[in-house]
């Protein structure tokens, strides 16, 4: 089964949302910024994409400019920004066992599908 961490807001989600849609498999939808993520969520994910914490924030939105921008963060501390503000998170994010993808290119979307 294939997990989809989605903002329907966002082209490059709804994309990816369509691609899974065509797939084969059975899916899972969670609106992250509806039924934000807690911090083992987050960590688990992080583990799968097998990055650091800072590599999936969104540095264009408004809320790191204004709070996180040049802040030198531990991993726990992003995790804990992330929980606190989920549009901090990258998206697309999708997640099939024990492996996990930012889906923003086809490529990605091809290594996980």
């Amino acid at each position: 089964m294939i997990t989809i961490y989605h903002n329907n807001s966002c082209t490059k989600s709804r994309i990816a949302l369509a691609a899974v849609t065509k797939n084969d498999e059975p899916f899972e939808v969670v609106n992250y910024l509806e039924n934000v993520l807690n911090v083992e969520e987050l960590r688990a994910i992080i583990a799968k994409l097998n990055c650091k914490p800072k590599d999936i924030v969104r540095t264009t939105e408004k809320v790191y400019l204004e709070k996180y921008k040049g802040k030198d963060l531990t991993d726990e501390e992003w995790i804990n920004a992330m929980h606190e503000n989920p549009i901090l998170i990258q998206r697309p994010i999708l997640v099939k066992g024990d492996r996990a993808v930012i889906g923003r290119s086809e490529n990605a979307l091809d290594e996980i599908m």
